[in-house]
């Protein structure tokens, strides 16, 4: 049995696409997903299953979602160790007196190079500042995340991919129960 974490984009904002999280759990255990455990209304849902492919298991749950709820939701999938880079690799974590509240991780659909950086064209959304990790998209915004122009669509656009976006306290939260389930297996 693996554990996955899946990240739903775009779902219970601003009116769209709703899914109450106990009927997505609900949804998600008929399909014949284990421990299904949701956090926070914004799309982010633990679960245990005997396929090891965050892919398929990503599938799976994306065309749940859409048989259960007519949304088309995309869904990327991440294990404990994409969580932990998040706080290990994150050059903005560095600095000791860097605004949590600023700080956000894009997680992408696919790998990306660190010159795919130059695809975002940093010039377009200074002063926000961006740095590509593998498959991950460390953000420290200047005001903050409802005020820039580095937002889902935009790096979805620039880089050609799906991501989706969470702020640093959610990735210490996801991290955290992670490990708590990791514990009790």
């Amino acid at each position: 049995m693996t554990t996955h974490l899946a990240l739903l984009r775009g779902i219970n904002v601003s009116g769209h696409h709703m899914i109450k999280m106990d009927a997505l759990t609900t949804a998600l255990q008929t399909a014949g997903f284990q421990n299904v455990t949701t956090y926070i209304q914004s799309g982010n849902v633990f679960v245990d299953s005997e396929d090891p492919n965050p892919a398929s298991v990503g599938f799976k749950i994306r065309q749940e979602i859409t048989k259960a709820f007519g949304h088309d939701v995309p869904v990327i999938v991440i294990g404990i160790e994409d969580l932990k880079a998040c706080l290990t690799n994150n050059p903005y974590l560095k600095d000791k007196n860097a605004d949590i509240k600023k700080l956000y991780v894009a997680f992408m659909s696919k790998s990306l190079q660190t010159g795919s950086i130059n695809d975002l064209k940093i010039s377009q959304i200074k002063p926000d500042e961006a740095v590509i990790d593998e498959s991950r998209l460390y953000i420290k915004y200047d005001v903050g995340a409802g005020k820039t122009r580095l937002d889902g669509k935009y790096i979805e656009k620039k880089l050609n991919l799906t991501a989706t976006i969470r702020n640093y306290n959610t990735v210490n939260a996801l991290l955290k129960i992670y490990e708590e389930r990791a514990f009790s297996l």
